[in-house]
């Protein structure tokens, strides 16, 4: 019993060890956690009306944009993949992984070949444990993205999406796989279409009087939309890294909270199991201890 014992006090105090851990961790993730929303809604309205007013023009003029150009027959398709760069965040990896495989057997289904291109260690030690090819990988940065990092994936993927049809690492479409945030407890795996540009702002063209108001063209469409499209992609991939990195805080805020509170309800189970072996050590003692002294009154009694 005194073996049993010391063992589950030595578990009661690697426990209790491991629940600072995660405590420290959970309140981390939640100190992050606001600043990520704070910047994921700052990047929202730029990101939307960029969007807006891309789709707009792109939609409702006479400009014809590579980066708006609907391939006759696609053969090969980029899929962005944005998980983590480290792990205890629950599923939160795993679900944006499986929504990409997901969305992987849909384009395979349509005949389309994938370039794939990962953001987090996570998703880079996922295709290179299954020995599956990686275009381009980035990591180090998914709990603090950088618009910089935004602007190389951007770059990365336009020049894909600019070369011609049969040449090497060309693509005929661009998707990014990532989590949205909808609130602490929701997180959301989503695939979207970057490029070419969709339509988004609906089917029927705005009076001339609403257009030419809100968007004016110098020296020329075509120079704006040159320049405007790549800030959109830029900009989307940026809002998708935003979105990402507060649902990864989110997710490892509630994972750490579960192991936490898995924690102290093993320590009440080891406290309570101790407990008992230390009374039934105890009782076991004061049995051997009544036991013997009714033996040596015994032996005293055959001795008289």
């Amino acid at each position: 019993m005194a073996v049993s014992l010391r063992e589950y006090r030595a578990r009661i105090k690697s426990t209790e060890s491991m629940k600072k851990i995660t405590r420290a961790m959970e309140l981390i993730a939640a100190s992050r956690i606001i600043k990520a929303q704070q910047r994921a809604q700052a990047a929202a309205p730029y990101a939307r009306e960029l969007t807006r007013a891309v789709s707009a023009v792109a939609t409702f003029s006479d400009v014809d944009h590579p980066l708006t150009k609907e391939e006759e027959n696609p053969k090969r398709a980029a899929v962005l993949i944005v998980t983590s760069d480290r792990g205890l965040a629950g599923a939160y990896s795993s679900a944006v992984l499986k929504e990409a495989e997901r969305l992987a057997e849909r384009l395979r289904e349509e005949g389309k070949e994938i370039d794939t291109y990962i953001c987090g260690r996570k998703g880079e030690a996922y295709f290179k444990f299954r020995q599956r090819p990686i275009e381009q990988a980035w990591t180090g940065f998914s709990d603090q993205p950088s618009y910089d990092v935004a602007a190389e994936i951007g770059g990365t993927l336009i020049e894909s999406f600019l070369k011609e049809q049969g040449e090497d690492g060309d693509v005929d479409e661009v998707h990014v796989v990532y989590t949205r945030f909808v609130s602490m407890l929701n997180q959301e795996p989503t695939a979207v279409r970057l490029l070419p540009l969709e339509v988004v702002e609906g089917t029927e063209p705005p009076a001339e009087s609403e257009l030419l108001p809100l968007y004016e063209f110098e020296p020329s469409a075509e120079e704006v939309l040159d320049g405007l499209l790549p800030q959109y992609v830029q900009s989307r991939i940026f809002f998708c890294l935003l979105q990402a990195a507060a649902s990864e805080l989110a997710a490892r805020q509630k994972a750490m909270k579960a192991a936490t509170d898995n924690a102290e309800e093993l320590i009440k189970k080891y406290t309570r199991i101790a407990n008992q072996a230390r009374q039934a050590g105890i009782t076991q003692e004061i049995s051997e201890i009544v036991g013997g002294v009714n033996a040596l009154a015994d032996a005293n009694a055959g001795a008289e």
